[in-house]
């Protein structure tokens, strides 16, 4: 799933010096609700750190989550439960506060990362226009968004009407928005994140757009060194 492999290849963070919580159950399990599909320990509903009930609109994420509590040893390590840490931030944060969270996906529209190209060497070129196009062209045909590209870092101020185009197109669905923000955090680009969830391009196409020039960067050094 794309939220799932997003997450994943985001740095894990430093340890924390508090105490890790020992495990408590034996099962963890999915159970349906009206409200949607809840993470179960033993049978008794997980609640978020804001008190409110872990679940998910759809069973796949519940799952997710299941196995992520199901996989704990002796403590229980939130940094190694990515998705139930979505979740927390989608039902005690952005649920609350759908519109700010699409405020900050859109900021990155005026100075996303698809805009700005190198102007060489030849070979990075070619690979930011072979994983870097796709995206523009799908936003140039399908949402009529016509961003302008520059080389260098030099700010360049898109146009109105591209950025209106491109912010009326994203969700608003508080899972949706989180998994989007999270995406958009990780690679830099909204429009990578906005053609994931338009299904315009698949997580392997975002996750290698997102990381052109680090993995050029990489070869050309790795080639330096031989």
């Amino acid at each position: 799933m794309a939220i799932r492999r997003s997450i994943r290849g985001k740095p894990r963070a430093k340890s924390s010096t508090t105490p890790l919580r020992k495990r408590f159950y034996e099962r963890a399990a999915v159970a349906e609700t009206p409200e949607g599909f809840a993470v179960t320990l033993d049978g008794k509903p997980v609640r978020t750190p804001g008190k409110r009930f872990l679940s998910a609109p759809v069973r796949e994420l519940a799952e997710a989550m299941a196995a992520e509590w199901g996989a704990q040893t002796d403590s229980i390590d939130p940094l190694s439960m990515p998705v139930t840490r979505l979740a927390n931030s989608t039902i005690d944060g952005v649920a609350d506060d759908v519109a700010a969270v699409r405020d900050d996906i859109a900021k990155y529209f005026d100075t996303d990362l698809l805009f700005y190209r190198a102007s060489f060497p030849e070979e990075l070129i070619a690979r930011q226009a072979e994983h870097w196009d796709p995206a523009l062209r799908w936003l140039a045909d399908e949402l009529g968004a016509h961003f302008i590209l520059a080389e260098g870092v030099m700010h360049v101020r898109q146009p109105d009407p591209a950025v209106k185009a491109a912010r009326q197109a994203l969700p608003e669905t508080p899972w949706a928005v989180a998994a989007m923000h999270v995406v958009t955090t990780i690679t830099g680009s909204a429009l990578l994140a906005l053609a994931l969830y338009r299904k315009a391009l698949t997580p392997d196409e975002v996750w290698a757009a997102a990381h052109v020039d680090e993995d050029w960067n990489s070869s050309n050094g790795a080639r330096t060194r031989t």
